[in-house]
This record gives C-alpha cells, sequence and structure tokens, in this order.
C-alpha cells in the first residue's frame, strides 16, 4: 500500500474507464491542514475531499502534485458548493503543474485571486462559486489547455474581471476553453476595466491563442461595454447567450476570430481588427447599435498598439438583427471599414431614420440582406420585404412557412454549414440566423443550463 489514508476506496469509484493507478485513493478531510496534508501528498487519480463547512484560510492552500492525463487529481468538494473558503488567502496553483481538477467549492475569500502559471497545463476549473473580496482579476488563466466550465462568477461593483486569458511574458495561452459558466451582475460603473471576460491584451494581439467561448450566459455584465473582450487571434465565440446587460461581444484586437450562433438580448457585437467572421447570430436589441462596425484610429495596429485598428476584410453574414433605432452602425473613428462583406442578413426595426447607417467612405459589399420596418440606408444589396417572423415558445423571432428568406441567399459563404440552433444547412441557404424547419430548436440558455449544477 502506497500510503495510510482515512478512507480507500477502488479505483473504478473514482474515474469509470480510466486507467488509474491501482493505489489511487480518496482521502477526505474536514480541515485546512488536513487538506493541505493530502494535497502534498496526492497522487495520480487520487480524489481529494474536503467535508461541507465555512473555512478561513490565512496562506494559500497550495496545489503542488500532478496527475496525469488518464488519471489526474482532483480536488474537491465533498458536495458541490457546501465547502466555503474565506480570509485572506485561497487556493494556488503551483508552476508546471498539470492534471489538476479543482472542483466544488464556493470561493469567497481576499488576498488575491485564482491563478494558472504560464507553465502550468492541462487544469480544468469546474462548478465553483466565485465571489471574492479586494481582488482585482478573480481568475487569470496563463498556462495552456485549461478548461474553465461550470463556474458561477457573480455580484462585483469593483474594476477587474471575472475571468482574464493572458499568458507567460509575450506570449499567449493556448487552447482554453470557457463553456457553461454563470457571469452574473457585475455593476463596476467606470468607463472601461469591468469585463466578464478578457481574452488577450492589446500587446498580445497579433498571437493566435485558439481559445473556445461557449454555451456561457452573462445577465447584467454591465461592469464595461465589453462583456467579452477578445484582443488576441484566432479564436471562436460561439454559442452563448447575453441578456439584460450593457455588455457587448467585442472583438477590440486580433485578426481572424469567429462570432458565430450566439444570442444577445439587449446587447450587441462590435468589431475591429481583420479576416473576422460574425456569423448566424440572433441579436435583439430594444434600442439600436445590434451590429457595431468599429472605426479605426489607425489603419493597422501594430504589435503593442492599444489603438483602435480600422476592420479589413470582416463578414458579417447570415445574422438576424432587430432593433428600433439604427440596427448597423459603425463607431466614430477616421480609419473606416475596408473591404467588408454585409449578406444574407435579416434586418428588422421601426426607426424613423435608416435601419443601416454605415458612414460613407466604408468599403462595404452588400449582397442578399432583407431589410424590414424602415428605411435601409444602403443603395443596394438587400430586399425591402416583411421576412414573415413568428415569435417561438422561447421567445425567439424565427421564419415561417412562406418567409421570402426561404432559400434565397446569394453569394458564396461554404464556411456557413449550420444556423443558429444549430442546424445544418444545406441546398439553397435561407436569409438569416435562422433556417426553416429542422428538428432542433434554439433556446436562449437559463441558469439551469450554466454554473455549479448544470449537467
Amino acid at each position: 500500500m502506497r500510503r495510510v489514508l482515512p478512507v480507500i476506496l477502488s479505483a473504478a469509484l473514482i474515474c469509470v474507464g480510466a486507467a488509474v493507478p491501482a493505489s489511487a485513493a480518496v482521502v477526505r478531510v474536514t480541515s485546512l491542514s488536513a487538506l493541505q496534508t493530502a494535497l502534498n501528498s496526492a497522487a495520480p487519480g487520487d480524489r481529494i475531499e474536503l467535508a461541507d463547512g465555512s473555512y478561513t484560510a490565512s496562506s494559500a492552500i497550495a496545489i503542488k502534485k500532478s496527475g496525469t492525463s488518464s488519471a489526474p487529481i482532483t480536488v474537491t468538494a465533498a458536495n458541490v458548493g457546501k465547502a466555503e473558503i474565506k480570509g485572506s488567502a485561497g487556493f494556488s496553483f503551483a508552476g508546471g503543474l498539470h492534471d489538476v481538477v479543482l472542483q466544488g467549492f464556493t470561493l469567497r475569500h481576499g488576498g488575491g485571486g485564482l491563478s494558472v502559471p504560464g507553465d502550468a497545463h492541462h487544469l480544468r476549473i469546474t462548478r465553483n462559486s466565485v465571489q471574492l473580496s479586494g481582488v482585482r482579476d478573480w481568475v487569470t488563466v496563463a498556462g495552456n489547455d485549461v478548461e474553465v466550465d461550470r463556474n458561477t462568477f457573480q455580484n462585483r461593483s469593483t474594476e477587474g474581471v471575472f475571468l482574464q486569458i493572458t499568458g507567460p511574458g509575450s506570449e499567449i495561452a493556448q487552447r482554453t476553453r470557457v463553456h457553461h459558466n454563470y457571469f452574473y451582475n457585475h455593476t463596476f460603473a467606470g468607463s472601461n476595466g469591468g469585463e466578464s471576460i478578457r481574452l488577450g491584451y492589446s500587446h498580445k494581439q497579433s498571437k493566435s491563442a485558439h481559445a473556445v467561448i461557449e454555451l456561457n450566459l452573462f445577465e447584467k455584465a454591465n461592469g464595461d461595454p465589453e462583456a467579452i473582450s477578445v484582443k488576441s487571434s484566432d479564436n471562436v465565440v460561439r454559442y452563448n447567450t447575453i441578456r439584460d446587460s450593457t455588455g457587448y461581444i467585442v472583438l477590440r484586437h486580433g485578426n481572424r476570430n469567429l462570432v458565430d450562433g450566439n444570442v444577445l438580448l439587449g446587447s450587441g457585437i462590435r468589431f475591429h481588427g481583420n479576416d473576422h467572421k460574425v456569423v448566424n447570430n440572433y441579436v435583439q436589441n430594444t434600442g439600436d447599435r445590434a451590429i457595431v462596425f468599429g472605426t479605426g484610429s489607425e489603419a493597422d495596429s501594430g504589435p503593442t498598439s492599444t489603438g483602435h485598428d480600422r476592420p479589413d476584410r470582416v463578414t458579417v453574414a447570415f445574422n438576424t438583427l432587430i432593433g428600433t433605432g439604427q440596427v448597423v452602425d459603425n463607431d466614430g473613428g477616421a480609419f473606416l471599414p475596408k473591404d467588408c462583406v454585409f449578406a444574407n442578413n435579416i434586418v428588422r426595426g421601426t426607426a424613423q431614420t435608416r435601419l443601416i447607417d454605415i458612414a460613407a467612405g466604408s468599403t462595404v459589399r452588400y449582397e442578399g440582406n432583407i431589410v424590414f420596418g424602415a428605411t435601409a440606408g444602403i443603395s443596394g444589396g438587400y430586399r425591402n420585404v416583411d421576412p414573415k417572423l413568428v415569435v417561438d415558445a422561447a421567445g425567439l423571432s424565427r421564419l415561417s412557412a412562406g418567409s421570402p428568406a426561404i432559400d434565397t441567399a446569394v453569394g458564396s459563404y461554404p464556411y456557413v454549414t449550420t444556423d443558429f440552433d444549430p442546424h445544418a444547412r444545406a441546398g439553397a441557404l435561407d436569409v438569416g440566423a435562422d433556417e426553416f424547419g429542422g428538428t432542433v430548436a434554439r433556446k436562449p440558455l437559463t441558469k439551469a443550463d450554466v454554473g455549479p449544477s448544470a449537467a
């Protein structure tokens, strides 16, 4: 036997089907000192459980031992949400750590946020409730291949972000996956610095992060105009829901990002940078500015620039955009959008002014759009017809039978293979985010779909 432990169970109870060592153990502890002792001697496949209760930490709870890809070390609350960590410190990850899962804790401490070092990798932060005090950035990911899922980040009124993805030195963390989290009630009243997620930094904008931000719910994300702030390249932001928030999905810096299939209710999408694709999004904003073509303070940002880069070669296609004011708009910078495409979108509004208001001198190619309810604001590339949308049980406006959007998309967009449900698109494509018919019906995410209790 490897060592004497309070409880030893068969490996099959730890991870069914995984090749965990025969000596892997479940260790149940009832104090922070016992938790630290167990962490200090942890081995691959071990599961260390902290009993229900409230624990006050005066020094870091240090996780220093690594698991393996087939036998990670799991550090968990015995019951999700019922082990609270308060006091002046919380968990810390050692440099070089890998294959560790941190799960199920209620984190209510001060002193510092939870940080994944740049040389750590393959860590998972899951099913925790995070509400820290006196901490600027609550969770920071600098290492590669980190998964952040099914957590709640809630209730802050101070400057700083819930989750930031960075990297060591001038590099960017690779392949971060952020999914099924609940970001709630950020009320910082400043003009900048209160994002829910910051993906990169301006000085890392040219770095390819290959992150995926998907299936998260944002409510009352009001700490910054940017709920999801992307400042790196080659990322995917898809299938998220933002409601009751002033924060947008913003491609602030970087290139070749994909924004696909998000449901934004009262929010919107703004972009700078080059070669992005903004497709299949459903944006319903009772005001205006569902889509904002950013303008620039410079034509092309240098690698360390903090200015606003002119958008070049950005495609905005197959979105459903519903509002009352100027539904599609741009910022007021001097460097105007260049060689962009606005195609096969449904734009519906009731404004007395034009629904699409892109500055003269911008080079945007319009084709296949349906604009209805007010003056289009563009000279061509659209039909002014009723798209015949009907509201479904989830409150989303979809195509009805006989809609002029069905099978009438134009142009070649081979990367648009699904709609926002997602439902496969085939043959002649439909205009807007919804492909008529199919058996899958997208619903906006709710609290039941995300956070520590989510499936």
